[in-house]
């Protein structure tokens, strides 16, 4: 169960753990021992929540379920797409309800290589209660980033976010608690990052504590890190988050934030090619007066969600600009392969109907029949009927994923509308936080400083 934090007698204290497992059997290195550290861990340290991604294999979630059976009582595993979510949830506390969402873009099945698609990438949901507090964990892990400089998936991680920031606003109205981890695949300050945390009003672990044990600028995918097949910057990247927020009935604080190192003591490899995140929150329950058992005002996100500044909506409204703006450009190139789709089938075609005529000739003659190339004939027609065939499904899927951008784009254009007209309503010297500045800077625990 949750303990009392000591030093604050009446708050409780919550340890979430998140990690990417790499668990693609056969595929992964190490991936057998792996699971086998990661369930030793888990079994012994004292995680309330463990959130896990890549858990491809469901015969792995049982082998770590079995493990953790008197630990970690409570699990779930999120079926998504060919081979699955790849999400697993395990909990110290009951889960009382699950919900899974996938998205509508999860990359190209024709892309074998990357196979972003048939993981049906998707977000979990688990419904928790800790004692009086109704908890929502979510964890979801996005779309893979293959090239910072030529991001041809940037749309779809985009829309991904967009869709994960309406799921966890419409489903969390009633919980005091809420903690979203997972793989990202985003910097801190990407488009789609910032999307998320302003939209739905989550604040970032990392950034929060004032306790920090782990990797440089919290990068959870390292260079020292022998599992790690990128070539990340000489301080790693951080793509892997623990965001949170409280209530008007709950306020949330962020005690100590650790990540792994790369090695771990008297093991030959790491957990993973991605670095562990654990975060250590204390809840403060808000008395009927606004404030919380700690002595402070209970400034939950639902109560500032309720009352934006006009620097907020500003904020707002120039990030879902640049959003509806970069999936209007991925909408561009999903048109333009439709139609080169639709083009490539109508050649195909003619070349099969041509094929059907040049066959006739034969039978229609009033002669005797010639000689006819049968093997290279028949072979032409069958190359002609798999290339209607292919452009024929890619048709089809482009025309989905025309669909799945237009919808996004315009769901984004009515939320501008929206915010711009209450921006209105503010008077124009109104205060307002200040505005996140350009990517490239964020603020380090205890201090500023740039980001990784």
């Amino acid at each position: 169960m949750s303990t009392p934090d000591p030093v604050h007698p009446t708050s409780v204290r919550l340890r979430v753990f998140s990690l990417n497992c790499w668990g693609i059997r056969y595929l992964s290195k190490h991936c057998a021992q792996r699971y086998t550290m990661i369930g030793d861990l888990l079994a012994k340290e004292q995680y309330d929540v463990v959130l896990l991604q890549e858990v491809w294999s469901e015969k792995d979630f049982d082998a770590l379920r079995k493990k953790l059976a008197s630990s970690l009582p409570y699990g779930h595993y999120f079926k998504s797409g060919v081979i699955g979510s790849g999400l697993a949830i395990f909990s110290k506390h009951r889960i009382q309800d699950t919900l899974r969402y996938r998205y509508s873009l999860n990359g190209y099945p024709y892309m074998l290589n990357h196979g972003d698609w048939f993981g049906g990438k998707a977000v979990g949901m688990a419904v928790l209660n800790i004692g009086n507090t109704t908890a929502h964990f979510y964890v979801t892990h996005l779309h893979a980033e293959y090239s910072r400089e030529k991001d041809s998936y940037l749309p779809h991680r985009v829309v991904q976010a967009w869709e994960l920031q309406h799921f966890i606003r419409y489903t969390s109205a009633e919980a005091d608690l809420v903690v979203l981890a997972g793989d990202f695949n985003m910097h801190p300050m990407d488009l789609g990052n910032r999307l998320l945390r302003t939209y739905a009003d989550l604040r970032d672990a990392y950034v929060e504590t004032p306790k920090f044990d782990g990797c440089e600028d919290g990068g959870t995918m390292i260079a020292e890190n022998p599992n790690n097949d990128m070539v990340p910057p000489e301080k790693g990247i951080r793509i892997d988050y623990i965001l949170f927020k409280g209530s008007s009935r709950l306020e949330l604080h962020c005690e100590s934030m650790s990540t792994t190192k790369g090695s771990v003591p008297d093991h030959a490899f790491p957990y993973s090619d991605h670095e562990a995140l654990t975060a250590e929150l204390r809840l403060d329950r808000v008395s009927q007066d606004g404030v919380s058992q700690d002595g402070s005002k209970g400034m939950g996100p639902l109560a500032r969600g309720s009352d934006r500044t006009a620097g907020k909506l500003a904020e707002l409204v120039d990030i879902v600009t640049e959003a509806r703006t970069e999936v209007k450009v991925g909408l561009h190139c999903a048109q333009g392969m439709c139609y080169t789709a639709a083009r490539t089938g109508v050649m195909g075609l003619v070349l099969l109907l041509l094929e059907l005529a040049i066959a006739a000739v034969p039978w229609l003659a009033l002669g005797a029949p010639g000689p006819f190339p049968s093997v290279s004939f028949y072979l032409l027609g069958a190359l002609c009927f798999l290339i209607l065939l292919t452009t024929a499904l890619l048709y089809l899927f482009y025309t989905m994923e025309i669909k799945s951008l237009q919808e996004a784009e315009d769901q984004m254009r009515q939320a501008v509308g929206c915010l711009q007209e209450r921006l209105r309503g503010f008077p124009l010297a109104s205060p307002g936080p200040p505005r996140l500045g350009p990517p490239g800077k964020e603020r380090r625990p205890g201090g500023v400083g740039p980001e990784e």
